[in-house]
């Protein structure tokens, strides 16, 4: 078996693994994504330049840690009310919270809006 054969291969088995992961739980998800990951790879099974076959992977790449750490599935648990899933893969940044009083970096107050300014006209 080539190299880029055992890639794409490698690929596209990761992906599935990674939709398995992701949607865990959720039946149309994961149908879904078995249908478009098998639709791509077989639109793109007669590609022969291996330049952009290991484009075409590398993007595949991309897309499975997307999945990974962008995808969050929720569910409502009761009205108004969900609960997310959250994995240790999930990208988790810091909530500041906004402040109106501010202090901006080049040390000025916050600054009003330019639509307030055209409202006090």
């Amino acid at each position: 078996m080539s190299s880029t054969r055992s890639l794409v291969l490698q690929s596209f088995k990761k992906l599935h693994r990674t939709r398995m992961k992701v949607f865990a739980g959720d039946e149309r998800a994961l149908v879904a994504g078995r249908l478009k990951i098998n639709e791509e790879f077989k639109k793109n099974m007669h590609v022969a330049n291996e330049e952009a076959i290991k484009a075409m992977v590398k993007l595949a790449g991309e897309v499975d840690v997307e999945l990974r750490t962008q995808v969050i599935q929720a569910r409502e648990v009761k009205p108004g009310v969900f609960e997310a899933r959250i994995t240790d893969d999930t990208a988790k940044f810091d909530n500041i919270p906004y402040d109106d009083n501010a202090v901006l970096e080049d040390g000025t107050v916050n600054r009003p809006c330019c639509q307030d300014q055209a409202k006090n006209k």
